[in-house]
């Protein structure tokens, strides 16, 4: 076999990849969350072959490589010890970023028909994951109870609530690039109507109040994307990046003002918790601001911390200090304002749009270095970006359709 014949066979394999990743993607957001790491791990190792660094990819892949390796090195003065190798989060972030790295680049080397399968599998599959979180919410999570009943692993109402709950988070992350999917291979608005009732209902009827938050802020980017294609994720990575850097000083300058207390009174027992968590962690902070107190040093904090500061600027600072800020800051600085262009592109508006969705979350939710929650980024991405591949300009529209 020709060079040239190897190669078109190499992409195809990819495009297969993608359907299997995007097949099991919306299975796992409603009934196991914690498979993504797995699913997103195996497609990177299937995608090996596709690992390449180009040179606008280069800033954010050194941010990756310095973030992990100092989390790698801080694991020394870390209060936290992991009982076993494999379960240190500096060595799982290396690994995990090379696997996830090359599921991500597969996006780009697929061949253009499979890839086009694969985003129609993907879109409707978004679109039945949220028809069906719809009518969990609607039926107290009927579905989920009785198939953990059927399974002989029944499980308490309001713990199968919760549960499917996260699955609202995980469509939130996943519905910018199902949406622009449907729109470019032709399934036209219906899979983004689906996917916005499961959120309503998540966020409605399952008491998940962050996923409407990200889905309004996600609409309201890829707007602004759409309007001002080149402004706007300049100013949107820009924002992020000083949100990094600037969070524990934030909020210790609320609390000093008193805002911090005036919020605390005013909101849920949930909310309530988040605060505190938030106000320990820059008291925390600032006792070592350079170095950071290692990795998963905030597990050892409690009861003034649970697990985590519910903040990802946050955790970033409090477990690695200056070191780790800065190399978050980068990342999102140009993973966001890269989708800047001359022309308006839905493609980059989904972009823009998840990372929104995904560093809403990570603002009021999961912990940063959560493996599945990782994975749930990495699949997105490879979303995003497969979109972008496969798509057209907003101007080109009229003439395809």
């Amino acid at each position: 076999m020709t060079r040239a014949g190897w190669a078109a066979g190499w992409a195809v394999w990819y495009g297969w990849v993608l359907c299997f990743v995007f097949t099991l993607a919306p299975l796992l957001g409603w009934l196991s969350p914690l498979g993504f790491t797995p699913l997103a791990v195996l497609g990177g190792l299937l995608s090996l072959r596709a690992f390449q660094v180009s040179e606008a990819d280069r800033p954010a892949a050194l941010a990756i490589l310095v973030l992990c390796l100092w989390a790698l090195v801080s694991t020394i003065w870390s209060p936290f010890k992991p009982t076993e190798i494999g379960n240190t989060t500096g060595f799982k972030l290396l690994a995990g970023s090379l696997f996830y790295w090359a599921l991500f680049r597969s996006a780009s080397a697929a061949d253009a028909d499979v890839r086009a399968l694969a985003l129609r599998i993907f879109t409707w599959g978004v679109a039945a994951f949220g028809l069906v979180i719809l009518i969990e919410a609607l039926t107290g999570a009927a579905i989920y109870k009785y198939l953990r009943e059927a399974t002989g692993d029944p499980i308490r109402p309001d713990l199968a609530i919760r549960n499917v709950a996260q699955g609202g988070f995980v469509l939130a992350v996943l519905a910018p690039a199902a949406a622009v999917a449907g729109w470019r291979v032709g399934a036209g608005l219906w899979p983004a109507i689906a996917i916005a009732l499961g959120i309503g209902g998540a966020s409605f009827g399952l008491e998940a109040d962050a996923p409407i938050i990200a889905l309004v802020l996600s609409l309201l980017a890829g707007w602004a994307v759409c309007r001002w294609p080149v402004a706007t994720p300049r100013v949107l990575g820009g924002a992020a990046a000083l949100l990094m850097l600037a969070a524990p000083w934030l909020v210790l300058a609320a609390r000093s003002l008193g805002w911090l207390q005036a919020l605390h009174a005013a909101v849920p027992l949930s909310w309530q918790m988040r605060l505190d968590y938030w106000g320990h962690a820059a008291d925390r902070i600032l006792a070592d601001p350079l170095r950071g107190w290692g990795v998963d040093a905030s597990r050892t904090f409690g009861p003034d911390i649970t697990l985590h500061p519910h903040n990802g600027a946050l955790q970033v600072w409090l477990e690695l200090g200056l070191i780790g800020a800065v190399a978050a800051a980068v990342f999102w600085a140009v993973a966001i304002a890269r989708q800047s262009s001359q022309r308006a592109d839905l493609g980059r508006a989904a972009a823009v749009g998840t990372a929104m969705a995904y560093l809403t979350f990570a603002s009021v939710s999961f912990g940063v270095w959560q493996d599945w929650w990782l994975a749930l980024g990495a699949v997105a991405a490879t979303a995003c970006l497969a979109v972008q591949k496969q798509g057209l300009s907003l101007e080109d529209w009229p003439a395809r359709s």
